[in-house]
């Protein structure tokens, strides 16, 4: 379990059922807590740890519950948005848990503001505290409704939230008039990549895949076309049903706030396993990732086509077998 709730519960506290914990990692231990624990989780991966587990895991809080536990991400606006979230579902009592480095100092000073707070207590660089649920106290922390960046709806916490990532806009900027007839965005986000990929001469069918739930229901608002079809998934194990024409991406690269390059070289091999022979990837990374290797591991022919001081775009061709 969490060192903070741990320690919380030895202290005095107490959870009653039924019990919604948000945003725990496969960092929390959660082996402790009944399995009938309502899980909420949006991203994938994180998502079916959990289910593995044989906890009741959902994308997004939805039924009522009597006390919940959230464990700070590290957007402000969607901690905000989770704590309101869970005062509307819980009738006791809001637990929440979280490092230093996640805002949580001003987090419990913002809440302290607005209702009484039990403990806190500090551990790990880290603390944990608790209120009374009250739907009203937190009513203007609610996300909001339509968010809308250059035309697109967007979320609190999603990645590029606040505008069109310019890693994206670059790679955008060098992508052929036609890219196939197949073609899949391997982590999607709200749909920037893909909604530019419908426009493409000769395409039927775009894949988006993306293991964000927040953003992939945002990129359902974004992009209507037919065309479009939408994977809720790990873009490194997700598969193709057939051979792709091309593969568009601007992978991610950490998961917390150190940078993990093997997650943008998982996309690359996903990239390569679901290409067809004459398929194509056209990918854009951070100019200090080390993708070239795994690149030329994957395809036999690989190009840096432009780039700048930030930015590298690749294509790579003839996926390796």
């Amino acid at each position: 379990m969490s060192p903070r709730l741990d320690l919380a519960l030895n202290s005095g506290l107490s959870l009653s059922q039924p019990l919604t914990v948000i945003g725990p990692t496969p960092a929390h231990d959660l082996s402790e807590l009944p399995r009938d624990t309502q899980v909420v989780q949006p991203f994938k991966p994180f998502h079916d740890h959990f289910a593995a587990q044989s906890f009741d895991v959902i994308p997004e809080t939805r039924d009522p519950c009597q006390d919940a536990v959230i464990f700070l991400p590290r957007a402000k606006a969607l901690a905000r948005s989770l704590v309101q979230q869970a005062c509307l579902r819980a009738k006791g009592k809001i637990v929440v848990d979280g490092a230093k480095t996640d805002g949580v100092d001003s987090l419990l000073k913002d809440i302290r503001k607005r209702v009484p707070v039990e403990g806190p207590i500090s551990k790990a660089h880290g603390k944990i505290f608790w209120f009374a649920s009250d739907p009203e106290a937190f009513a203007d922390w609610a996300a909001p409704h339509g968010q809308i960046v250059e035309g697109f709806t967007t979320a609190p916490g999603v990645f590029s939230a606040d505008g069109v990532d310019p890693a994206s806009a670059l790679l955008l900027g060098v992508l052929p008039a036609k890219l196939g007839a197949r073609v899949a965005d391997l982590g999607a986000g709200w749909g920037y990549l893909s909604a530019n990929v419908l426009q493409k001469q000769g395409l039927r069918a775009l894949y988006l895949v993306e293991a964000d739930h927040i953003a992939l229901t945002c990129a359902k608002t974004n992009i209507t076309d037919d065309r479009a079809s939408f994977h809720w998934a790990d873009a490194v194990t997700w598969r193709a049903r057939e051979g792709l024409d091309a593969v568009v991406m601007n992978p991610p690269f950490h998961t917390s706030r150190s940078a993990d390059p093997a997650l943008g070289q998982g996309f690359i091999q996903s990239a390569a396993r679901n290409l067809a022979k004459h398929g194509e990837l056209w990918m854009v990374a951070n100019r200090h990732l080390p993708y070239e290797t795994t690149l030329n591991e994957a395809f036999s022919r690989v190009n840096e086509v432009t780039g700048d001081n930030r930015f590298k775009v690749f294509h790579a061709s003839r996926p390796r077998r």
